[in-house]
């Protein structure tokens, strides 16, 4: 299941569209605190899909009953850019377990091309857990594919949720077809062109250079 929550006339395309805007990416608090809002937007929608169960609740006044989550889900992110994005996720799902990845391209000598490196995994047992694999950026897919299986050493979730702002409709055709039957895939837009170098066209740029500053 995809769902491209652009699509509806919502307060998710001003955020955005301000995260594209080159004259608004000049503030990088803002472009951290529009990823920060977008995460917090996706946990809402994502969690209408999650297992809730009845509570009483006591009150100065006498008790209700009410659905609460049954289980809190394991976030996993992408570091660098994915942190804002992990954040406003977290303000949402405040008592969620934590994963996090360091992944990152390593371009090949005198090629276009690049591999896919993973360096750094710190994350809880997977096993029969609902997992949300977060990054702002889905360009080619690999990355996420790759993080995924790495997870994978650390047991197998029960349900897979991917959330990225800006992705490519050749990364979501991508990971649809190589991440496990019924992942939910959760994006802000789906843009249709990438240039050789595997980013984003229109897209936004990089998102971890804007949102803590260019890499050497």
């Amino acid at each position: 299941m995809i769902v491209e929550l652009g699509k509806e006339r919502t307060v998710v395309n001003q955020y955005l569209a301000e995260m594209r805007d080159v004259e608004v990416q000049r503030d990088p608090m803002r472009f951290r605190h529009n990823l920060e809002r977008l995460g917090m937007v996706f946990a809402y929608e994502l969690s209408r899909t999650l297992e809730y169960e009845e509570r009483d609740v006591t009150t100065p006044l006498g008790q209700a009953r009410v659905p609460v989550l049954r289980e809190q889900p394991v976030l996993a992110t992408i570091l660098r850019a994915g942190l804002p994005l992990h954040q406003g996720m977290l303000s949402v799902f405040d008592r969620a377990d934590n994963a996090f990845i360091s992944a990152y391209r390593k371009h090949r000598k005198g090629e276009e091309g690049f591999d896919i490196e993973v360096e750094y995994l710190s994350s809880p047992t997977l096993d029969d857990r609902v997992l949300v694999l977060c990054d702002p950026m889905l360009a080619t897919g690999q990355s996420m594919l790759l993080v995924y299986k790495a997870l994978l050493r650390l047991g197998r979730p029960k349900a897979l949720h991917v959330v990225s702002v800006i992705a490519s409709s050749e990364g979501v055709e991508y990971i649809r077809k190589h991440l496990p039957s019924g992942t939910r895939i959760w994006i802000g837009a789906i843009d249709e062109e990438m240039t050789a170098q595997a980013y984003i066209v229109p897209g936004l740029g990089d998102a971890g250079d804007l949102a803590y500053g260019r890499k050497l």
